[in-house]
């Protein structure tokens, strides 16, 4: 397009909003030109204009990201050097990178931007000021300019963009190609961060979920050595100022369980957790929308079908430009970003100055024997905590079948953690214990059976019994003591019958279930072995006992 030298909609207003701390303090020089802090509606008509995206009925924004439709868990590197050394948890999470592979890398991307067109957004990640990052979006591609808009944290004045000085910038390039033999990298795609430089790359992936999680990325790393927990976790808060937690990983309900209409939402996916508050990073929500029910989901079903929002690789009639949210021939993992004020019932300033009454661990369980919802103790919130079981569901990281894979992910988000996940429980403990808050183990997986036998549990069963525990409901019902897990778990809860509370009762065959549970034991036994060293007795013994 640039060869043409036409003008395209926006370039008579590319630098309005300009900082003074220009891309060429990156070595990004010799630029066609820098589009910088378009609105939501310019940056709608680039992106038409530009043929990434198409306008469809009620005013959303379609894209299709093409071979990427998830996150490349595989190609996320870490680079290592003096200051991270001895601070990263490396692993299959975060594969080092040398540092002179990504000087490599780096100086090849300064060349493949000269004479190219780059949109800008400055925003911040962190609603409280004490603990806001400054932070840069550097993409190619229009529609991921308005993503970054839609997920992060605005300036609200020209002035402040004009002093917007980032702390940490993201350059996303999906047309851009790694080559393993020179860049060190795993395949063409690779999501780097160099913490020293304060440099992210997202390269050779069209998925916006990698922009948005890279930047929860940093703030993992950096907010936990300034003693607040970073968390992948949604929260809301109720009428008497009482927060509540959810944590999961995608698809196990967090953003559909905190979007209660009864609870205004704090956000749906990364918080941090000061002395003083509870705080959103992002600006945005980045739903699943697949088979999204506007009976179920209402607020969410809303934002499908107005003007701002973008939906990845939802399929749509071109004719019509009606959506198919039931479609899922490009992806399960069909999304939408949307501004977080498109919620009704939210808290606009992102943060709430209390502590947490209650946290929600959820977890999908396939195997169908977890019950629906058990009250931990201090040392079984640990256990769960460094545990994270869940499954996997289809779409969320490329490489998934359909059927759920069972998983232990530390912290209920090991992909994005970069400290030690005793690092993490840790700082979860001492917040709980000044808090006093309640810990609840919520399965939003399967019943009667496992994946394929079960169904999945009613999400109105499911919401009827956290209502109870967050409104306190549950406080004065009768428990039982789970034989295997030894967690509590209410006999009774209003709005919801009997029989769900003991899974069993589900089950043709009470001997399956529990071998299925026993099992189920032995699994989390074997995991936390790869912890022992760092937890004490006490946490280790709040574990499981195999029949």
């Amino acid at each position: 397009m640039k060869y043409l030298e036409f003008e395209t909609p926006a370039s008579k207003q590319a630098g309005e909003l300009a900082s003074d701390f220009k891309l060429s303090n990156l070595g990004l020089i010799n630029l066609d030109k820098v589009y910088w802090n378009l609105s939501s509606s310019a940056l709608y008509e680039e992106s038409v204009f530009r043929g990434e995206a198409h306008i469809v009925n009620g005013g959303p924004l379609v894209v299709h990201t093409g071979k990427w439709t998830a996150r490349a868990a595989n190609d996320k590197y870490i680079v290592k050097e003096a200051s991270t050394d001895d601070k990263v948890w490396w692993g299959v999470y975060n594969r080092p990178l040398p540092e002179d592979k990504f000087s490599v890398l780096f100086s090849r991307v300064q060349a493949y931007l000269e004479g190219e067109e780059l949109f800008v957004q400055d925003c911040y990640a962190g609603a409280d000021q004490n603990y806001r990052l400054p932070v840069r979006i550097v993409t190619d591609k229009a529609w991921q300019s308005l993503f970054a808009r839609n997920m992060f944290i605005l300036p609200e004045t020209r002035d402040e963009y004009k002093k917007h000085i980032p702390e940490f910038t993201m350059i996303a390039l999906p047309s851009f190609k790694c080559d393993p033999r020179i860049d060190g990298t795993r395949s063409e795609t690779a999501i780097v961060l160099n913490f020293q430089a304060r440099i992210g790359l997202v390269l050779g992936s069209s998925y916006g979920g990698e922009i948005k999680k890279s930047i929860f990325t940093v703030m993992n790393y950096l907010l936990p050595q300034k003693e607040v927990m970073s968390m992948h976790c949604s929260a809301n808060v109720g009428k008497e100022g009482d927060v509540a937690l959810f944590f999961g990983l995608s698809g196990t309900g967090k953003t559909t369980l905190s979007a209660d209409p009864t609870r205004r939402l704090i956000g749906d996916d990364e918080h941090g957790w000061s002395d003083d508050s509870v705080f959103n990073y992002e600006g945005g929500c980045y739903a699943k929308v697949i088979r999204l029910s506007g009976e179920h989901e209402p607020e969410i079903y809303e934002c499908t079908r107005r003007f701002g929002t973008i939906l990845e690789n939802v399929v749509y009639d071109p004719t019509t430009r009606k959506i198919d949210l039931d479609d899922d021939k490009l992806t399960e993992n069909t999304r939408a970003s949307y501004p977080l004020d498109f919620i009704t019932n939210v808290v606009h300033e992102k943060m709430v100055n209390t502590q947490p009454k209650n946290i929600i661990f959820l977890t999908c369980d396939a195997t169908g024997v977890l019950p629906p919802i058990a009250l931990l103790n201090l040392d079984q919130a640990m256990y769960h905590f460094i545990s994270g079981y869940t499954s996997k569901i289809a779409g969320t990281e490329m490489g998934l079948g359909i059927e759920p894979e069972i998983t232990f992910s530390a912290c209920f988000g090991a992909p994005f953690m970069v400290h030690h996940p005793f690092y993490y429980a840790n700082l979860l403990k001492q917040k709980m214990e000044k808090s006093g808050a309640k810990c609840w183990l919520v399965n939003t997986g399967w019943v009667g059976g496992k994946f394929g036998v079960g169904k999945r549990i009613s999400i109105r069963h499911t919401r009827n019994l956290l209502n109870a525990a967050l409104d306190g409901k549950l406080d004065s019902v009768e428990y039982r003591t789970d034989k295997i897990f030894g967690f509590k778990v209410p006999v009774t809860c209003p709005g919801v019958p009997d029989d769900v509370l003991e899974p069993s009762n589900s089950w043709g065959n009470k001997d399956e279930y529990w071998k299925k549970y026993d099992s189920l034991a032995a699994r989390y036994i074997e995991n936390i072995k790869l912890f022992s060293e760092g937890l004490t007795d006490d946490v280790i013994q709040a574990g499981p006992i195999r029949l």
